[in-house]
């Protein structure tokens, strides 16, 4: 038997998907990639965005058509606001906060479907079954599906990150055999005016500090290469538990020793900092350390105090310029990404150009650029919505065209030189690989041995556009 698994938006929520893996394959489940196959169809939501809040909808409602010629258990968990949750539960199966997936087997047993792994010889009536009544393959019971409450909506309206650490108990099942995810803290505490997660993920917790680095080696122990640590504020990481946890930097120093007794050579990422709790001592520890890969995601969101101020940011566009050229300064070689909503409710064409100029300024590698949406739950959901989308789509189309400007520039002082790279698969031009930089550049480089993708290899870079770089293999 099989099941079909969908996650949108995020990396955590790519992440979560791994649990989820393991937990349905311990059940005897088999994943497939075509939905007609499966006997279980979830899908792991984000209600930051409303096109992926979409994007369920639309899943689900072919889904339920499916069940007309065939007997299926639909779910979803993830990033969920209490208003999609108690839609949610009208539509799919089963609905849960990512902190019950422990619990996910026994809610399948008890919905009454069967699973290869744990099959229940049942002695049951044939004529009670009626038109619920499923035959099953050789050793498979017939068994009757039926609508229980199994479903839990007051633990989103409550804390749907209560009970996270037995979540992160679960090992998960790793889509790649030379780059992995590591969760080392969820929720938020920040409660910015545009943002969903402190609804949807609850408050803070801080992972074990134990846990996170036992996992990170038995990773790098199996070959892994590129490991990216997790959380929606990483670097209050242990905060929450003053006296009992480490702090972000001290995690940091503890992988960067690990690192250079290890032997293997790997590249540590985190995402998502704040600005407000990045400190100078973060940026330090990663200047030290070899394997403390020289790349920095560190939203900005607006130019503008005054936007920031309405969004809650907690963060100046100083205190954002101070945490810039201390980067600059301990690691010059740094590539620095940001995230920038644009459109935000009442920003003026004054408050944007304030945006457009940190960029000049700031010259990031990488920007994700986001039209700002609506999400009801958040602050700014019972705010006018007062920017056109025209307007929108306008100052969009210029602060892209602002990255590509400054990222050539980047991107061209690597010309003639030599890069360390991790080649991550095949390009999509013919005969050629495509990789990373350790500062997540994109790069492609002629070659069709396979053999070379999950490993370090040494580029001459020859040529560049804004958003990535060739070369050829030394």
């Amino acid at each position: 038997m099989k099941y079909h698994l969908i996650s949108l938006g995020c990396q955590m929520n790519l992440s979560d998907a791994e649990r989820v893996n393991t937990v349905l394959g311990q059940m005897g489940f088999s994943q497939t990639d075509d939905e007609n196959q499966a006997s279980i169809l979830g899908v792991i939501a984000c209600s930051v965005r409303q096109k992926a809040i979409d994007k369920v909808y639309a899943r689900i409602a072919k889904w339920n058509k499916m069940k007309n010629r065939k007997t299926l258990i639909t779910f979803v968990s993830g990033c969920i606001l209490p208003s999609d949750n108690e839609r949610f539960l009208k539509l799919f199966d089963l609905v849960f906060p990512m902190s019950d997936l422990p619990q996910f087997p026994e809610m399948i047993s008890q919905y009454g479907i069967v699973t290869p792994a744990g099959l229940n010889h049942q002695n049951i009536d044939r004529e009670t079954l009626k038109q619920s009544e499923i035959k099953t393959g050789p050793k498979q019971s017939i068994v009757q599906l039926q609508t229980i409450h199994v479903n839990k909506p007051e633990s989103f309206k409550l804390n749907p990150g209560k009970n996270i650490e037995h979540f992160w108990d679960v090992e998960p099942t790793h889509t790649s055999d030379f780059d992995a995810f590591i969760p080392i803290q969820n929720g938020c505490d920040k409660f910015c005016t545009f943002c969903a997660v402190p609804y949807t993920r609850g408050r803070e917790v801080s992972r074990s500090s134990i846990e996170i680095m036992n996992e990170l080696k038995i990773l790098i122990e199996n070959g892994y290469k590129s490991i990216t640590l997790l959380g929606q504020n990483v670097n209050s990481y242990g905060l929450d538990k003053k006296g009992e946890e480490i702090t972000f930097p001290d995690l940091l120093r503890q992988i960067g020793e690990y690192g250079n007794l290890a032997g293997n050579e790997f590249w540590v990422y985190f995402t998502s900092p704040h600005p407000r709790d990045m400190t100078d001592e973060v940026i330090e520890v990663i200047s030290q350390y070899k394997c403390l890969a020289k790349q920095i995601h560190l939203p900005v969101q607006s130019g503008d105090d005054h936007v920031l101020l309405r969004m809650n940011r907690k963060h100046s566009m100083e205190k954002y310029r101070q945490i810039i050229h201390t980067i600059r300064r301990l690691i010059p070689e740094a590539t620095i990404f940001t995230d920038i909503i644009v459109g935000f409710t009442g920003e003026t064409a004054e408050q944007f150009e304030n945006t457009r100029k940190a960029m000049e300024e700031f010259e990031f590698n990488m920007a994700y650029i986001a039209q700002y949406s609506v999400r009801p739950g958040a602050a700014s959901s019972r705010w006018e919505d007062d920017v056109l989308k025209e307007t929108k789509k306008n100052r969009y189309h210029i602060l892209t065209e602002e990255l590509t400007k400054h990222s050539i520039k980047f991107n061209n002082r690597l010309i003639e030189n030599t890069v360390r790279v991790l080649v991550r698969g095949l390009d999509r031009k013919d005969g050629y690989l495509s990789a990373l930089t350790e500062g997540k550049i994109v790069v492609r480089f002629k070659s069709e041995d396979k053999n070379l993708i999950g490993n370090f290899v040494d580029l001459t870079i020859k040529s560049a556009t804004p958003l990535s770089i060739e070369g050829i293999l030394i």
